[in-house]
């Protein structure tokens, strides 16, 4: 019986797989485009990852992560919003079929949260909280030292939480959610607020762009307020207010030992994390004697959700 997985991470634009070991190492990697129609074409390009890797590897169990709710016995594709063509679908049957081997499926941020808490910035918690805050937030959780995934497997949808009645409209059909004003996305949207409520000041971030509004990017804010730019800084330091609100709500029920943040965002570090801190501990309720979690960075970047999901296939 061989100790390795694989472990095969779907995305927007890609789709990584990695023969991982016990100790989270990733041995070999392939990587393929990932098929705009989704559907059938997703799935054999997903099997053509994991044949490539299996050809100077032996492994006996592989690892699904993708984007979207899956059952709770870890098989089907329940909803995939960003993912044409899988809605329902049984991925594991479909893909064991085609490789032969025993196969499980997970979410994407569920993988991330278990590679971090395994692998990465969690080693040895047992209370884990994982936010990953991209273009919106997904989560996961750890409850003692097990993944918590909830009686029909959507568990930890933490971005969708409301908490801001009749707020801004989300792409889940509901208003107020928590990762239209904690995410990415958010951002951008809090940058855009300040530039038009101080434009005078407005013109170093801009000019980071193409001089507009519409071309600021994630990245052109983060530049920014790494060199101290007000207006970059201060979108930050909503995001954070934000975040660091929704964290002290989210730990009242999951009382967590540590909350790693993920995502494209945590680019920025101590930028968004140390006012996060702050905003915890202005919001978490019981001051001064509810204990705070350490709120800390992602380390395993992209890969999270590969070695997570690879770990979890040897369960």
């Amino acid at each position: 019986m061989s100790s390795l997985s694989i472990g095969v991470d779907v995305g927007g634009t890609k789709v990584l797989g990695g023969v991982v070991d016990p100790d989270g190492k990733i041995l070999l990697r392939s990587r393929r485009d990932t098929p705009r129609q989704g559907g059938s074409a997703l799935t054999a390009t997903i099997a053509e990852v994991i044949k490539e890797l299996l050809v100077d590897h032996e492994v006996d169990s592989v690892g699904i992560s993708a984007a979207g709710f899956v059952s709770s016995d870890r098989k089907t594709m329940l909803a995939t919003p960003n993912i044409s063509g899988w809605n329902g679908v049984d991925l594991q049957a479909e893909i064991s079929t085609l490789v032969g081997l025993n196969v499980v499926i997970e979410n994407d941020a569920n993988s991330a949260a278990w590679g971090e808490a395994r692998h990465g910035a969690g080693r040895g918690e047992n209370h884990l909280m994982m936010l990953t805050v991209g273009t919106g937030i997904g989560g996961g959780v750890v409850v003692d030292g097990e993944l918590y995934r909830g009686a029909f497997g959507i568990a930890a949808e933490f971005g969708h939480v409301r908490v801001v009645p009749e707020g801004h409209l989300c792409g889940c059909g509901a208003r107020g959610c928590f990762e239209q004003y904690a995410s990415g996305n958010a951002l951008l949207r809090h940058a855009r607020e300040s530039i038009s409520a101080t434009p005078d000041l407005a013109h170093n971030l801009l000019s980071r762009g193409d001089g507009t509004v519409v071309g600021l990017t994630g990245k052109h804010i983060t530049d920014a307020a790494r060199d101290g730019d007000a207006v970059a800084l201060a979108a930050f330091n909503t995001t954070a207010q934000w975040l660091g609100a929704g964290i002290a709500s989210l730990a009242m029920i999951l009382d967590p030992a540590c909350v790693v943040i993920g995502g494209g965002v945590i680019d920025a570090g101590e930028i968004l994390l140390a006012p996060t801190r702050v905003a915890l501990e202005r919001y978490l309720p019981f001051v001064g004697k509810h204990p705070t979690p350490r709120i800390i960075a992602a380390e395993l970047g992209n890969e999270a959700g590969l070695v997570g999901v690879a770990d979890l296939a040897r369960r």
